[in-house]
């Protein structure tokens, strides 16, 4: 594989508009808030205006919530941001001590993600939101799929794994909402995450399946070793950190051999 076909779309998409070198964290943010999700109109002098009303939006949805004292200022980010986007989707629940739903577990293990990508608390706001809502509408009749495109996949890849696999009937118990509702927040380091949402926001959910397929063509000897479900899903819900670059590296190789390179598969 040619070094162009390596480098991540920030970098391209960034010499393109005349951002060589950007800083990596700072040019998801960048790529995050530009018309892809929708935070930015596409005309370019429209961007101050538009920020300035996201922000006044922010302040007075953050003040509605301290007033009715479902959060504070100890508050930590990641939960502000839920509150938030429970508020303005008309699912705030009654009191902040009821137990929150599935989908707000999943909206705020993203949010922690994006907090570590994201410095500014709005900015993070808006991305996380977005991303969000991508995720529920354009990936909404995709994402269910993505077990069993991980099952094919990883068969192509290494049947004798996924027969094991099936043997300790843990096919149907791995960590897939982790993986691909949670889009790997809580389970990737930001730094190897980031790679893997700019797949995402530019236009393919189905790179989470290759993530998901490496991590377990990665830790094979592992996971053979293990003869329960139970034992197998904890551990790939606790993968070692350190092969987390490497895993997406190659997982996005995987993604162009069977997907291609030129567009952007969902």
């Amino acid at each position: 594989m040619t070094d162009d076909s390596q480098r991540n779309f920030r970098s391209v998409y960034y010499e393109k508009v005349g951002f060589r070198g950007v800083e990596e964290k700072k040019s998801l943010e960048i790529l995050l808030k530009d018309d892809r999700l929708g935070i930015l109109p596409p005309h370019h002098e429209s961007h101050a205006k538009v920020m300035m009303y996201r922000k006044e939006q922010y302040s007075d949805v953050l003040h509605a919530l301290k007033v009715v004292r479902f959060v504070s200022d100890a508050t930590p980010q990641a939960e502000v941001c839920l509150r938030m986007y429970q508020l303005e989707s008309g699912k705030l629940p009654r009191s902040p001590s009821f137990p929150l739903e599935p989908e707000d577990e999943v909206f705020l293990a993203i949010a922690k993600a994006m907090e570590e990508m994201v410095e500014d608390s709005v900015d993070c706001y808006w991305i996380t939101r977005r991303f969000v809502n991508q995720l529920n509408t354009k990936y909404r009749d995709s994402l269910p799929q993505l077990p069993k495109a991980f099952e094919q996949y990883l068969n192509l890849e290494d049947g004798r794994l996924l027969t094991h696999l099936k043997m300790c009937c843990a096919a149907p118990k791995l960590p897939y909402d982790l993986w691909f509702k949670r889009c790997f927040a809580g389970c990737l380091p930001e730094s190897s995450l980031q790679r893997v949402w700019d797949k995402v926001v530019s236009g393919s959910c189905k790179i989470l399946v290759f993530v998901a397929v490496e991590i377990l063509l990665t830790f094979k000897i592992k996971v053979m070793a293990l003869n329960s479900a139970e034992k197998i899903t904890k551990f790939l819900e606790n993968i070692p950190q350190d092969s987390s670059d490497a895993i997406v590296s190659k997982a996005i190789d995987l993604w162009h051999k069977h997907c291609g390179t030129p567009v952007h598969s969902s």
